[in-house]
C-alpha cells in the first residue's frame, strides 16, 4: 500500500502558503465590490468597541424622542414608547378591548404585517398562545390560500390545490387593484380546494376551533363545499356581490376543507380557524416586504375586511429588507412607511398601532469580526421617529433583545435560538423575542390600569 502522508503533509503547506500570502494581500475590489482580507488570526483577536455611525456632514439623523407620558419601566424590560395624542391611536385601544373582554366576552383581534422575520408563524405563534392562555381564545387565525411556508409552519397543517396565486412580491402579473390586506389574491381551478387541520405539536389552543370563515370577493355566480371534520360536505351558493364576504361555519372544528365547485369572476383571499370569543392573533407575513406595500393595498378592500375583522391591535414588523450595512440616510423609506402607517389609520380607525423596530442583524466585517451593521442602529432611530411623528407606538425590540451582537448571542445558543445568516430567528428565538414583548403588553396594561384608577379618583 502507497503511503501518501507526504502528500497530505505537501497540501497542507500549499494551503498555509495561500493563506499566509491572502493575509497580507492589500485590499483590492473587483467589478466595484470591494474584497475582504483574509484575517488568520480574527478569531483570537480581542473585539473593537462599537461606535454608532455617524453621518455624513450633509446627513443627520433624526433627533432621540420620548413619548409624553412614560410609565415607570421595571429594570430589565423595554418598555413601549406611546407617542399617540388624544386620537389614542397607540396601545389604549387595545388595553380598553382586553377590559371590554374581561367584563363582556367577545373577541380582541390583533393583526401582525411584517417580513420574512415572522413567517410560516415565527413569534406570533408564541405570542398567541400567551395571549390565549391568559384571556381565552384558540385557533391559528388568518391563512392565506396556499403559502411558500405551509411546509414549515407548525401551528396549523394548511394544504391546497388548484390554485393561481399571486402576491405583491411578483414580477409579473399581478394586478394590485385586486389584492386583499395579505397582499394575495387567488383564482380557483374547478375543483380548487384549502384544507387546515388543528395540530396540538407546537402551542396549544390550536388542535380545534369554534369556528372557520372563507374570505372572498364574487362579481359572477358561486358555488362552495365545505367539510368539517371529514363529515358530509355542506354546500353554499353565493349570487354576484360587490364587496367582500364572509362564510362561515360554527362548531367543534378540528379540520375544514373548502372546495370550489363553481366560480365565475371570483377572487379568494383566505380562511380562519378562531374561536368564539377571546384573543385572535393573524399572521400577515409577506417575504422581502418592507413595510412600504401596504399603502397600495386597495382602500376600500381593507375597509371592507375592517367591517367582517375588525382589529384593536396593529402590529408592524420591518426593517430587514430595509437596513444596509452602512445605512445613513433612510428618509425615502420614512416617508414611505409614514404613507402605509396613514392608510392603515384610515381603514382600521378603531385599531391602535404599534411599531416594532429592526432587530439585531449581524455581518462580518472585513476585519473577519462578526458585528451589528451600523445601518441597523440608524434605522432603529428612524423608525423610533416614524412612531413619533405618527403618533403611534413603538417597541424598540434591538435593544429588547440585547442590542449591539445579540443576534450572534442567539446563533451560539445552546440550542441555537437564529440562523446563521446572523438575521433571522428560529421558533426558539421567536418564542424569546415572543415572550419579552407579551411581559411587556402586559406590564403595559398594568400602568394603563394605575394610570386609569389614579385619573378616576
Amino acid at each position: 500500500m502507497k503511503n501518501y502522508l507526504n502528500r497530505s503533509l505537501g497540501l497542507t503547506l500549499l494551503v498555509l502558503c495561500i493563506l499566509i500570502a491572502l493575509h497580507w494581500m492589500p485590499d483590492f475590489s473587483i467589478a466595484g465590490h470591494s474584497m475582504r482580507r483574509v484575517d488568520l488570526l480574527s478569531e483570537l483577536r480581542p473585539p473593537k468597541p462599537v461606535e454608532e455611525v455617524a453621518d455624513s456632514d450633509s446627513v443627520v439623523l433624526p433627533p432621540v424622542v420620548k413619548p409624553v407620558f412614560i410609565d415607570t419601566c421595571r429594570t430589565g424590560m423595554t418598555c413601549i414608547e406611546d407617542y399617540s395624542d388624544s386620537t389614542e391611536r397607540g396601545m389604549v385601544p387595545f388595553y380598553k378591548a382586553l377590559d371590554r373582554l374581561s367584563s363582556d366576552g367577545g373577541l380582541v383581534r390583533v393583526a401582525v404585517f411584517g417580513d420574512s422575520f415572522i413567517e410560516a408563524d415565527i413569534f406570533t405563534a408564541d405570542l398567541r398562545e400567551m395571549l390565549q392562555k391568559r384571556y381565552g381564545g384558540c385557533g391559528v387565525g388568518f391563512v392565506t390560500i396556499t403559502s411558500i411556508t405551509n411546509g414549515f409552519r407548525p401551528t396549523v397543517r394548511h394544504t391546497f390545490g388548484g390554485w393561481n396565486s399571486h402576491a405583491v412580491t411578483d414580477t409579473i402579473g399581478f394586478d394590485r387593484k385586486k389584492q386583499g390586506i395579505s397582499g394575495h389574491y387567488f383564482i380557483p381551478s374547478p375543483g380548487a380546494y384549502v384544507e387546515l387541520k388543528g395540530q396540538n405539536k407546537y402551542a396549544s389552543l390550536l388542535d380545534t376551533c369554534a369556528r372557520t370563515s372563507i374570505f372572498f370577493h364574487n362579481k359572477g355566480e358561486m358555488q362552495l363545499t365545505v367539510r368539517v371534520n371529514q363529515q358530509e360536505g355542506q354546500t353554499y351558493s353565493f349570487s354576484p356581490s360587490g364587496s367582500l364576504r364572509e362564510q362561515q361555519v360554527r362548531g367543534e372544528i378540528g379540520a375544514v376543507r373548502w372546495t370550489v365547485d363553481k366560480a365565475d369572476s371570483t377572487l379568494f383571499y383566505g380562511v380562519a380557524m378562531d374561536g368564539d370569543k377571546g384573543i385572535v392573533v393573524d399572521n400577515f407575513s409577506l417575504r422581502g416586504s418592507s413595510g412600504l406595500s401596504i399603502r397600495g393595498i386597495p382602500e376600500e378592500s381593507m375597509k371592507q375586511f375592517n367591517r367582517l375583522r375588525p382589529y384593536d391591535l396593529i402590529i408592524l414588523e420591518y426593517g430587514l429588507n430595509v437596513a444596509t450595512e452602512r445605512g445613513r440616510n433612510y428618509d425615502n423609506y420614512k416617508k414611505g412607511l409614514l404613507t402605509s402607517i396613514e392608510h392603515l389609520k384610515r381603514c382600521f380607525p378603531q385599531a391602535g398601532l404599534l411599531l416594532l423596530s429592526v432587530g439585531d442583524r449581524d455581518y462580518k466585517t472585513e476585519e473577519g469580526e462578526i458585528r451589528t451593521m451600523p445601518g441597523v442602529r440608524n434605522l432603529v432611530r428612524y423608525q423610533q421617529n416614524i412612531a413619533a411623528e405618527s403618533g403611534i407606538a413603538f417597541w424598540n425590540m434591538f435593544e429588547a433583545m440585547g442590542g449591539n451582537e445579540s443576534m450572534i448571542e442567539l446563533v451560539n445558543a445552546k440550542p441555537p435560538m437564529a440562523n446563521y445568516d446572523y438575521t433571522h430567528i428560529n421558533f426558539r428565538g421567536g418564542k424569546h423575542l415572543a415572550t419579552l414583548l407579551y411581559e411587556t403588553l402586559m406590564y403595559g396594561k398594568e400602568q394603563y390600569d394605575r394610570r386609569r384608577s389614579y385619573e378616576e379618583n
